[in-house]
């Protein structure tokens, strides 16, 4: 799975949220072919240097790669969380109703939690290490 990976969050390794969001989504995750790639790792620099409008976001990244033939597409900010949750199916499709608010104001309380998400959660000094069970999930 890892090798061609079709959907793939880019999260802040450093963040305790974003570790917590991580750790939701393989509680939550049905299919199980999400995978996962710290922002400080190879595989986000790569991604990054292919979308460097991106770059410099304060925010989780959800990749999906579409084949060989179509490029990837990237969603950030509040649009990355509505296509999680969707993804995650169930229950969780019900914050689809969000989308009814502009992006412009998703994205502006989205930018305002990320500025307080350190102080609320922690910040680590290393990324953690993946358990045994879902290593292979995780890409460097």
């Amino acid at each position: 799975m890892a090798s061609s990976p079709g959907l793939v969050l880019l999260y802040d390794g450093l963040c305790g949220f974003c570790n917590r969001t991580v750790q939701f989504i393989l509680h939550h995750d049905r299919s199980g072919t999400m995978c996962f790639a710290p922002l400080q790792g190879a595989f986000a620099r790569d991604v990054l240097t292919q979308h460097p409008e991106v770059r410099r976001l304060d925010s989780m990244i959800l990749v999906r790669r579409q084949g060989n033939a179509l490029p990837e597409v990237v969603a950030v900010r509040s649009e990355a969380m509505l296509r999680i949750a969707e993804y995650l199916g169930g229950g969780w499709r019900a914050v689809h109703v969000l989308r009814i608010l502009p992006a412009g104001l998703r994205d502006w309380a989205y930018d305002r939690f990320a500025q307080f998400r350190h102080r609320l959660f922690g910040r680590y000094a290393t990324c953690s290490v993946p358990s045994a069970d879902t290593t292979a999930r995780f890409l460097p």
